[in-house]
């Protein structure tokens, strides 16, 4: 019977941990936000959401989203964003989402409160018919 007890008061420990564990991780993954590109272009008209382009110099002069800033991404991007101020939302593309995805999470890491991802870089937004500037 003291083993029953004993067993069911570990499992209910355990279970609690667990929970509390993966809380922990929930609220530590909403930091950043894949977000479409109809999102995205919402989010970037509110005052102080920052668009960052993290394609290189080539990529963002052939075309870029009105108002994003070029911060290319290559072994000085983390300390380019020193100059960014955390305390405000950034919204991070490239072609197609393997660059940002790097990118966001090092702009998490670094203390961002709130980082968005369009997902599909500026490929998709570019298919879904939307506006870019040279």
């Amino acid at each position: 019977m003291k083993n029953k007890i004993l067993y069911f008061a570990v499992l209910v420990l355990s279970l609690s941990f667990c929970i509390s564990c993966k809380e922990g991780v929930a609220q530590e993954e909403e930091t950043i936000e894949m977000v479409t590109p109809d999102e995205a272009e919402k989010l970037s008209k509110m005052k102080d959401v920052k668009l960052l382009d993290v394609r290189t110099k080539e990529e963002f002069n052939e075309g870029h989203i009105a108002n994003a800033q070029n911060l290319v991404y290559d072994e000085n991007f983390s300390e380019k964003i020193g100059k960014l101020d955390k305390e405000k939302p950034v919204i991070v593309y490239c072609k197609s989402g393997g660059r940002s995805e790097k990118c966001a999470q090092i702009l998490k890491d670094s203390g961002f409160v709130k980082v968005y991802d369009i997902k599909g870089g500026i490929t998709e937004w570019k298919f879904e018919g939307k506006n870019t500037e040279k």
